[in-house]
């Protein structure tokens, strides 16, 4: 994916000045930021981490930045008892209340958690925010929304993208090889998140973009070749899924929504985390989530295709009816659940919900609940308007 691409697709959906990022994805990356904070004349720097991300990056930078001529504030997010920073309002008001007046820039230093609570406070007070990846874990680093825990429901709110991106490949590689797996499975939740998008538009009259589907699947592709280079942590391997976890944010800040990246896999996640936080137990990486989600839509969708066979396409569902050749056809398309989870399980991540101790009843409640947390016209969405009754898990034959 170029800026030509990004520049091609913001033309496409009529966005005016859109300002992409500066991204540095290669080794020593991290040593190029107080160039790129001089050159941009940010002096009063403030790092945010947590207790792991400080000695997997933090440190390291706050030297960076005290060997020049910067105020550096740092600024470690507390966990919760499960030893867990959640993106929560308890976790937006520390970085809020310990944020110094005379910040020009904030570092957010760590996955998806640390970035999203920078982002939304550095939207909420008007300053920019620096990327600086410490695992391959998440999509959302170039993205404008954050996902959080308001109320202990999951909602994401579009803010801002970071300036820049500084992801160092030396870092990135010693990540527990649980993150990359969860960055992988991230990814591998395209196969449904773009078939839901294409079954929005088809049903719901839902916005849709070809460029932005195909640059998409290009990442997902990309990861998915290089599988056995990112089991093995190679630096090129490292590289690719960082990249195609950046270009689908990217693909994200051009739209200004996730369509693309998240479908009925992303709705089940969410609901999981959800659930987990309701009963404050111990979180789930959400790329681990995403990747389960993902084998379990696709057996849920593929049995929808047996079903509505079997009983001559009979949703009261007009569209969806009209168009259920080309859904049926998409969904044929997909690899199997058990090809999805050999993916995973090569690049060290779960295959099964039982790797996650995600128990049978909640999966089976959020197949019949999840579509609820986004107004989104999704397969998932479709089934649970004509299912006759509950949809059962493992995944059983859908009355419809």
């Amino acid at each position: 994916m170029t800026i030509e691409d990004l520049t091609k697709l913001a033309n496409e959906v009529d966005v005016q000045n859109i300002k992409f990022p500066k991204i540095r994805v290669e080794k020593n990356a991290v040593g190029l930021v107080p160039s790129y904070l001089v050159a941009n004349k940010f002096k009063n720097i403030v790092l945010v981490f947590d207790g792991n991300t400080r000695k997997a990056a933090g440190n390291q930078i706050e030297q960076l930045l005290s060997d020049g001529n910067f105020q550096v504030t740092t600024i470690e997010l507390s966990p919760n008892r499960h030893g867990e920073v959640i993106a929560d309002e308890q976790t937006l008001m520390q970085l809020i209340v310990e944020m110094p007046n005379n910040a020009d820039v904030i570092l957010a230093v760590g996955s998806g958690t640390i970035h999203d609570v920078v982002r939304f406070t550095g939207f909420k007070m008007t300053i920019p925010f620096i990327s600086v990846p410490t695992a391959a874990s998440v999509d959302g680093f170039t993205s404008k929304g954050a996902p959080l825990i308001l109320r202990g429901v999951k909602k994401t709110i579009q803010t801002a993208s970071p300036v820049a991106v500084f992801a160092d490949i030396d870092i990135l590689k010693k990540a527990p090889q649980e993150m990359t797996a969860a960055g992988f499975g991230d990814i591998i939740g395209k196969y449904t998140s773009l078939l839901d998008w294409k079954i929005s538009y088809l049903v719901g009259n839902e916005p849709y973009n070809q460029l932005a589907a195909d640059l998409t699947r290009e990442s997902l592709e990309a990861c998915v070749n290089s599988a056995g280079e990112i089991a093995k942590k190679e630096d090129n391997g490292i590289k690719i899924l960082m990249q195609s976890l950046i270009e689908s944010g990217l693909v994200m800040l051009v739209l200004d929504h996730s369509r693309p990246a998240s479908g009925g896999e992303h709705h089940l996640s969410h609901y999981w985390e959800m659930e987990l936080l309701k009963k404050d137990a111990k979180q789930l990486l959400h790329g681990a989530k995403v990747g389960i989600a993902t084998t379990i839509i696709i057996d849920l969708y593929k049995q929808m295709v047996v079903d509505l066979d079997d009983n001559k396409l009979s949703p009261n569902l007009k569209k969806f009816s009209e168009n259920f050749g080309q859904i049926k056809s998409l969904i044929e398309e997909l690899p199997s659940s058990s090809q999805i989870r050999n993916m995973l399980r090569k690049v060290g991540g779960a295959g099964t919900p039982a790797d996650l101790e995600i128990d049978n009843t909640l999966i089976t409640r959020s197949l019949n609940e999840a579509f609820h947390l986004r107004k989104r016209c999704t397969g998932l969405f479709l089934i649970n308007q004509f299912k006759q009754e509950d949809i059962k898990y493992p995944i059983k034959k859908i009355s419809i």
